[in-house]
C-alpha cells in the first residue's frame, strides 16, 4: 500500500485553504484550526511550501500566506514535491543504467528498480494532473450536493 505522509495530506490540506480563503493574507493558525493540523507543524510546512516558491508571505497585523501564483497553475506534484521531494518507490536512483553480468545480461534486481522508477514517474504524473483549482471546484460541487441533500431532507418535529 502506498501511503502518503501527515506532511505531504497537511500541505495539500493547507495549499486547498489557501486557495478557498485567499482574498486576503491567511494567518497559520486560522488554516490549522479550520483542517484540524498541529500549529508547529503547519508552520514547519509554510516554510517549506515558501522555500518551494508555492507561498508568499505578509508580515504585520493583517499579514499571513497567499499562494504565490494561481491556483489552476499549482499542480498538487508540486506541493507535493516541495515537501517531500520526488515521488521515490525505489531504493535506487531513477535512470540508474542496468549493470551487465558476465554474458551481458542485466540482474534480476534491475529489471525491478526499473519498473519501480516508471512506476514512481506514473505516480507523480497523477499528481501533476491536478491543480489545486481542481480541488476547489470538488469542494464547491461538494458544497453544493450537501446543500441540495439538506434542502430535500424531510422535516422532523
Amino acid at each position: 500500500m502506498l501511503r502518503l505522509s501527515n506532511r505531504g495530506r497537511y500541505a495539500l490540506k493547507a495549499v486547498f485553504d489557501l486557495a478557498v480563503h485567499g482574498d486576503a493574507p491567511v494567518q497559520v493558525r486560522d488554516v490549522a484550526t479550520r483542517q484540524r493540523i498541529p500549529l508547529r507543524f503547519l508552520e514547519q510546512i509554510f516554510q517549506l511550501l515558501k522555500r518551494g516558491g508555492l507561498v508568499e508571505s505578509k508580515r504585520g497585523p493583517r499579514g499571513g500566506f497567499t499562494l504565490a501564483r494561481e491556483p489552476d497553475e499549482v499542480k498538487l506534484g508540486d506541493v507535493l514535491r516541495a515537501v517531500e521531494g520526488p515521488v521515490v518507490l525505489t531504493g535506487s536512483p531513477a535512470g540508474r543504467r542496468v549493470r551487465r553480468g558476465a554474458a551481458g545480461e542485466g540482474e534480476p534486481r534491475d529489471v525491478t528498480e526499473a519498473v519501480l522508477a516508471d512506476l514512481s514517474r506514473s505516480v507523480e504524473q497523477c499528481f501533476d494532473g491536478i491543480t489545486v483549482q481542481d480541488l476547489c471546484a470538488r469542494g464547491e460541487r461538494a458544497a453544493i450536493a450537501r446543500r441540495a441533500r439538506a434542502a430535500s431532507a424531510p422535516y422532523v418535529i
